[in-house]
């Protein structure tokens, strides 16, 4: 049991939370202790690595990434791949397939894979290595038999994508608009399509301007879902700020690298090269690779950003949760998975728990 100022469904309130794996009682006690804050669990719906491991790597870089983002509060993920050749991506996916069967010791619940790549323009890599494939049904049931893929980001305006889009939305997958040099119309014909989000919203996508308002403009127009990386690096403050007023569910990712949790220095992203250097991910060109962010971290600069905690909570479990179809996370109510993160009055984790585990915070 754990008491403290708990976020409901329903708003907040000062109680106690029971739970075994999932919530078994959620009880009002205005006489609690309320200087812990009680939220559920963080759900990162893009994530490549962190402590020196990259999921491109397969064998058991997933549960090392699930471990590491644990710690920080984050309880359920997708694995996220990288565009590659196809031998690299099934070696990364067969890795993956293991931790998403079952859940590493102190890590969190893998849910599946985001996709990411090869499906991608080959003009808008930004990070990504040049191994762009044009989408097949056959191609994507082969990679989805393998870990099942829950997110797939692709350029629509690539010949055979926009065909594709309702063939994968019917299969469950959730297709985003990410590495694109599309223009509005291609933006707003694949959302007709079945498209259902787009991937870092800003980052690896035509802008927009008032006479040509580009992939940028169709998202703001139209989204009601799009990811974005709140590192405060990727993404300007007032630019962050009008996606979360045109937006109505905006959620945060952290697109953390292997350089997450590591001191400067080279790492791996797939087959690339890239440098951490005060406080984010480079490519040797200088241009952005992915982050260091942790959802922690996330919280702390919406709220910095002047988000009410609550908000800023929902934007990084109950939207990816819901985002993915997953009613048993990003909530806590009676029945939900206990996943779990308690915070000091700095936001600081104090305690994560992953389906009513405790994860040990000490390696931090």
């Amino acid at each position: 049991m754990l008491s403290g100022r708990i976020l409901t469904p329903s708003g907040w309130i000062t109680g106690t939370i029971t739970f075994d794996q999932r919530i078994v009682q959620i009880q009002e006690d205005p006489a609690a202790d309320s200087a812990l804050t009680i939220l559920p669990g963080f759900i990162d719906l893009h994530v490549h690595g962190a402590a020196g491991v990259d999921i491109m790597e397969g064998a058991n870089a997933g549960a090392t990434v699930a471990q590491v983002h644990a710690r920080h509060g984050t309880t359920a993920l997708l694995g996220t791949t990288l565009t590659a050749k196809e031998p690299s991506i099934v070696r990364a996916l067969q890795g993956l397939a293991g931790v998403i069967a079952e859940r590493p010791a102190n890590g969190a619940r893998m849910l599946g894979v985001h996709l990411e790549g090869p499906f991608l323009n080959l003009h808008r890599l930004g990070a990504q290595p040049p191994d762009v494939v044009q989408a097949s049904l056959a191609l994507v049931q082969r990679f989805h038999a393998i870990a099942p893929i829950k997110v797939l980001t692709m350029a629509p305006e690539i010949p055979g994508h926009l065909e594709l889009i309702p063939q994968l939305a019917a299969m469950g997958i959730r297709v985003q608009i990410g590495h694109s040099a599309g223009t509005y119309d291609e933006g707003v014909a694949a959302l007709k399509a079945g498209v259902s989000g787009f991937t870092h919203l800003y980052n690896g996508m035509t802008g927009m301007t008032h006479y040509d308002p580009g992939m940028v403009g169709a998202a703001l127009a139209h989204a009601e879902y799009a990811e974005i990386i709140p590192d405060l690096q990727h993404v300007a403050k007032g630019a962050l700020r009008a996606a979360l007023r045109a937006i109505p569910r905006l959620y945060g990712v952290t697109d953390a690298t292997s350089a997450t949790g590591m001191p400067d220095g080279e790492y791996g992203l797939g087959t690339q090269r890239v440098y951490k250097c005060l406080g984010c991910v480079r490519l040797a060109t200088g241009s952005l690779a992915g982050s260091v962010l942790t959802m922690d971290q996330a919280l702390r600069n919406f709220v910095d950003l002047g988000l009410d905690l609550a908000d800023a909570s929902n934007r990084l479990s109950l939207y990816p949760a819901d985002y993915l179809g997953e009613s048993e996370r990003g909530r806590l109510a009676p029945g939900a998975w206990a996943d779990i993160v308690v915070l000091d009055s700095r936001l600081q984790p104090v305690s994560v728990f992953v389906e009513g585990a405790a994860i040990d915070l000490s390696t931090r």
